[in-house]
């Protein structure tokens, strides 16, 4: 069992027939948790009843929310999600929320130093407060692990570029190392060739890109590990890639068969998205079923 800590916006999911409880950082926590790991989230709620229902939500499951701050100004996070007809998620994202406004403290310095891995996103950098506690934090964790998600208009390349350049690992679906990629002038338009000038540029030689439908390509100590992906009738996308990442990290900090986590992590990303909401029951034997049908 690992000690993990999320950083991050958690909020509401607002879908055009129901809502679900959300975030990025959330979505890695919950199902980090599930495979038996110690997990903390760092983040910030209102003094609201979306807060109440969230901060519930999250001790049911069993993550630690000794440092889910309340925010007594500003309102707890709600996104609007859209769905086209193939389940693919755009996204309209109120600002400001709570989550703009963590805070740095004694508790969120010591349980980052003492965990195994600190896993951040760009989204929560949007603004002052929440993007100088994450800084701040970054100098303290051992392993660290950034989380792209590029969201327009909350991004900077300057912001970006400093949290990569932070990262022990990086995350990024396609269309987000191409834009990045080219953001910081690289040369070439293969996807390998963009893994590698990332690397170098940020001195991060364990890198990960989602290619949806298409899986995942894994740049791992210098070696790169391929999935083709896994075919699936899709509900929704939201939160798959979170469900990817956990899952991938997981397996990365537990065994060391790169192969075999690159291959889980797009097994349990292709059964979310064939799931309603981000967080659906995913039990170890259906991952080694859908993955071995035979």
């Amino acid at each position: 069992m690992k000690k993990i800590v999320c950083f991050g916006e958690v909020l509401r999911d607002i879908f055009p027939t129901h809502k679900k409880i959300g975030g990025a950082p959330l979505n890695v926590a919950l199902r980090l948790n599930s495979l038996t790991n110690n997990v903390s989230i760092i983040s910030k709620i209102g003094d609201d009843e979306n807060g109440e229902l969230i901060k519930k939500y999250i001790d049911e499951q069993g993550v630690n929310t000794n440092n889910l701050q309340v925010d007594d100004a500003l309102q707890t996070g709600e996104v609007k999600v859209m769905l086209n007809s193939k389940g693919s998620a755009t996204y309209d994202i109120q600002f400001p929320r709570a989550w703009d406004n963590i805070s740095l403290t004694t508790n969120t310095k010591e349980i980052v130093k003492s965990s195994d891995a600190f896993i951040y996103g760009s989204l929560v950098a949007r603004d002052t407060t929440s993007r100088d506690t994450l800084y701040s934090l970054l100098k303290l964790a051992k392993f660290k692990i950034f989380d792209v998600n590029l969201r327009s208009p909350y991004y900077t390349i300057e912001v970006l570029n400093y949290l990569m350049k932070e990262a022990s690992f990086i995350k990024f679906n396609d269309d987000e190392i191409f834009e990045i990629g080219n953001a910081l002038h690289s040369q070439t338009h293969s996807l390998e060739q963009n893994i590698k000038f990332i690397a170098e540029h940020t001195q991060t030689n364990s890198i990960c890109v989602t290619k949806g439908r298409h899986g995942a390509i894994l740049y791992y100590n210098n070696t790169f590990y391929y999935n083709s992906g896994y075919k699936i009738d899709v509900v929704d996308t939201v939160g798959a890639g979170d469900s990817f990442l956990a899952t991938l990290i997981n397996k990365l900090l537990k065994e060391n068969n790169p192969q075999n986590a690159i291959d889980c992590a797009c097994a349990v990303g292709a059964l979310v998205a064939g799931s309603e909401g981000a967080n659906p029951t995913i039990k170890t034997e259906d991952i080694e079923k859908f993955i071995h049908p035979d």
